[in-house]
């Protein structure tokens, strides 16, 4: 951290969402917790556990949660272990999760279910909603609230087939809290980013294909990295941005600006 760089020391953070080194969200924590803030991982599934315990160790996490999203007991019950480990205020709340079954991603888009379109909804938007209400009170002025979206919210990008909607309802969702959350003095926003390589990322069919393309006609002719992201979400999670809410911030090298 240089002189230039805010310090969030004394801030507190949870981080939901982690599933291994590549996850978006990993990067925001240790970015994080490399600014001073005392950090606790969530993550969604106990065969992660091995993967994501050792992430906690090695940024001195304060804690490390699993934690499904689509129950509101196991979201009560990880605010109360994070209460513990770092105290009654949450300065820093981050979203790192999305989810649609495989079928509804490999399948012509008209044939998603009702039950797969319901969870995608559920896992990649409703969970934002719930984690801010569950928080509650914890989340005082001067707090801020992130998420990840990608254009797929915006655009038809082949592959993403229900995962579109989800993502454009999630940016919808962040707009409506931010005015929600905005006469308490806390900031909800987004980041957008290009395609980067992750777990959920695998799941997208013709993933390879699509990396290749964005580094072709991007702007800035490549791909961004993870730490961009990363750097890019401290800024709206920062002082930096204390008077930034309810914004998409595309971390894309420009691609989203193109028409064709």
């Amino acid at each position: 951290m240089d002189s230039t760089t805010p310090s969030l020391a004394g801030k507190t953070a949870l981080v939901v969402g982690i599933a291994n080194d590549h996850s978006l969200g990993w990067h925001i924590a240790r970015r994080l917790a490399a600014a001073g803030a005392r950090v606790a991982l969530a993550y969604g599934d106990e065969r992660l556990e091995r993967r994501v315990a050792p992430l906690a160790e090695s940024i001195a996490a304060a804690a490390c949660v699993r934690c499904d999203v689509t129950r509101d007991a196991e979201v009560e019950a990880m605010f109360a272990t994070t209460d513990t480990a770092l105290g009654p205020r949450l300065d820093l709340l981050v979203h790192s999760v999305a989810f649609a079954a495989r079928e509804d991603l490999v399948g012509e888009f008209p044939d998603t279910s009702r039950a797969g379109f319901a969870m995608a909804m559920d896992v990649s938007v409703y969970s934002l909603v719930g984690l801010v209400r569950a928080a509650g009170a914890r989340l005082e002025p001067g707090a801020s609230v992130l998420t990840l979206s990608y254009l797929g919210a915006e655009r038809v990008v082949a592959g993403y087939k229900v995962m579109g909607p989800a993502k454009a309802a999630l940016e919808s969702t962040v707009r409506y809290l931010a005015e929600a959350l905005g006469p308490r003095g806390v900031r909800v926003n987004a980041v957008s980013a290009g395609p980067v390589r992750t777990l959920a990322a695998a799941g997208i069919p013709g993933f390879r294909e699509l990396l290749k393309g964005h580094a072709e006609k991007a702007p800035l002719r490549r791909n961004v990295t993870a730490e961009e992201v990363a750097e890019a979400a401290f800024f709206l999670l920062s002082p930096m941005a204390s008077a930034v809410t309810g914004e998409i911030l595309h971390v894309d090298g420009g691609f989203n600006i193109l028409g064709v």
